[in-house]
């Protein structure tokens, strides 16, 4: 039987991966996860009633879809122990001065006084650019699980409240999910996601487990071609993280560049 062209095609991703493995994993990391699962400390957080959960967004320059968007969907969410942590990678709009308009304790916010440095070839500033306040949203974060949000999209109201559930019950490390993709012309499709692997899985589709906060995003991931979340979630997977796909939709991804709000949160898509 001949093999496939998609057959192919996966088997030469993860032929790279490999490679990319032996390149730039911290072979420390396999024997600090393998003491840490047998911990009292990672594991207590699956005991948890309430555990908190972590919400990290860094931002720059967006300061409409980010207030009329972003943070709607995640303070809004069904469940309510988080802590959301924004970070600007040195915005220069009014973002600031409208998240002070936010009274939810909840939210934390600072805008950090140099910019990232990132290539300047477009294609390679796509894949790492945002680094810098990721990191920093990183360090600062200090639930029991970590999310993210891209700061232009925007969370279905319970998906913290399934993702977790869902974690919980399975004593999961990471979970993920399929998303909402908006076109270019502005409709909508569904990407299943279905495996743990580049083009399938996006930041803001994952949930996990405190402890890989320490995997944090390499700002030098585009000389290795790759995408600065697929370059970290890899990472992941070389550890052999317990992860499984949620099968349904709970995020919205919409396209390159819209910079007005234009679908409200709790609208059916």
């Amino acid at each position: 039987m001949p093999i496939l062209p998609n057959t192919i095609q996966t088997i030469i991703s993860e032929c790279m991966d490999t490679a990319r493995n032996w390149i730039d994993a911290n072979p420390d990391l396999t024997k600090d996860l393998a003491q840490a699962r047998n911990s009292e400390l990672f594991q207590s957080v699956y005991s948890k009633t309430e555990p908190l959960v972590s919400v990290c967004v860094g931002t720059y320059n967006r300061e409409q879809l980010i207030t009329a968007r972003c943070l709607p969907s995640i303070l809004g969410q069904t469940y309510r122990n988080l802590e959301v942590i924004v970070v600007g990678d040195a915005c220069t709009d009014n973002t600031f001065d409208q998240l002070k308009t936010f009274r939810d304790p909840r939210l934390r916010y600072v805008n950090l006084e140099h910019r990232g440095e990132y290539p300047d070839n477009p294609k390679y500033r796509w894949m790492v650019a945002g680094t810098k306040p990721v990191n920093h949203a990183l360090r600062m974060a200090q639930g029991d699980f970590i999310t993210h949000l891209d700061d232009d999209d925007e969370y279905l109201p319970d998906r913290i409240e399934k993702l977790l559930h869902f974690s919980l019950s399975r004593r999961l490390e990471l979970a993920w999910h399929p998303f909402y993709m908006q076109n270019a012309d502005e409709s909508w499709y569904i990407r299943p996601c279905q495996d743990l692997a580049y083009g399938s899985i996006t930041t803001s589709s994952c949930l996990y487990h405190n402890w890989f906060k320490r995997i944090e995003w390499n700002v030098n991931a585009w000389k290795m071609r790759e995408p600065g979340d697929w370059n970290r979630f890899r990472k992941f997977k070389h550890l052999k993280v317990k992860a499984a796909r949620f099968p349904e939709p709970l995020l919205r991804h919409f396209k390159e560049r819209t910079q007005q709000p234009s679908t409200p949160v709790n609208s059916n898509t």
